[in-house]
């Protein structure tokens, strides 16, 4: 790197603190878009073939056998805690669904070898090092709409119990209180309490995507609330009970 001028050195150094690539993964994806950072980036995530030839196998199964359960061939909650330590990232951190969404995890609080395997190798990383550099990325994914709509609906299958169709009222309400904080849905505490106070069952899927689109095309004071809509009946029962309390009056959001 020492051959480089400044600029360059300054855009490698970025580029391997911000994607956690090797400095010669850097130069290529650098050399590839004439020195455009953006441009870099692009190249870089786009070649995930590329990404999984150069993560080491050999570092991703010592990865795995520090967290892997002790009697079973997975990581199951203790070695997550473990991991998250590791991380210094809090287990309740959101950045730890997108984790469990990179790796197609198919039940919350456990990964199977083949899903943690996957994962990391799809992000380029065998090591705790390039774990860590790579959560201010999976943290920012969250700001894309589509990718957000992808982990917003991947949870409802991770969150839910083994062998049930519908995800428990309360694991629900947790996640979505998890989720609409990242997506700020002025709503979602009055969701949540009317969903306490009137439903008291599970959710089913069709609800949980609904609730999605609801709380992104209609306004907070429901001004373009259509009720002829096809909306699941506990979204129109929710809009009913939110004016019923005088929540909503007059188109205003109270």
């Amino acid at each position: 790197m020492h051959k480089l001028g400044r600029g360059h050195r300054d855009k490698v150094q970025q580029f391997m603190t911000i994607t956690g690539a090797s400095e010669k993964l850097a130069l290529q994806a650098l050399k590839a878009s004439d020195w455009h950072l953006e441009g870099a980036f692009d190249f870089f995530y786009g070649q995930q073939s590329h990404i999984k030839s150069y993560t080491d196998t050999t570092y991703l199964e010592e990865l795995y056998k520090r967290y892997k359960d002790p009697y079973t061939d997975m990581i199951l909650a203790d070695g997550i805690t473990l991991l998250c330590n590791d991380l210094q990232v809090d287990p309740q951190d959101i950045v730890m669904l997108v984790v469990s969404w990179h790796m197609k995890a198919s039940t919350m609080c456990e990964y199977s070898k083949e899903e943690f395997f996957t994962g990391l190798q799809a992000l380029g990383i065998d090591s705790l090092e390039k774990f860590r550099e790579r959560i201010p990325f999976m943290r920012s994914e969250l700001k894309d709409e589509q990718k957000f709509r992808e982990i917003y609906n991947f949870a409802f299958g991770w969150a839910k119990e083994k062998g049930q169709k519908s995800l428990a009222l309360d694991t629900a309400i947790g996640m979505w209180q998890l989720l609409f904080a990242e997506k700020q849905w002025p709503l979602v505490d009055h969701w949540c309490q009317f969903l306490q106070a009137r439903h008291n069952k599970a959710i089913s899927r069709d609800t949980w995507s609904q609730l999605l689109e609801f709380a992104r095309t209609v306004d907070p004071a429901l001004s373009n609330y259509d009720a002829e809509g096809a909306w699941p009946y506990l979204i129109d029962e929710f809009v009913e009970y939110l004016n019923e309390n005088g929540i909503i009056q007059s188109g205003q959001f109270k």
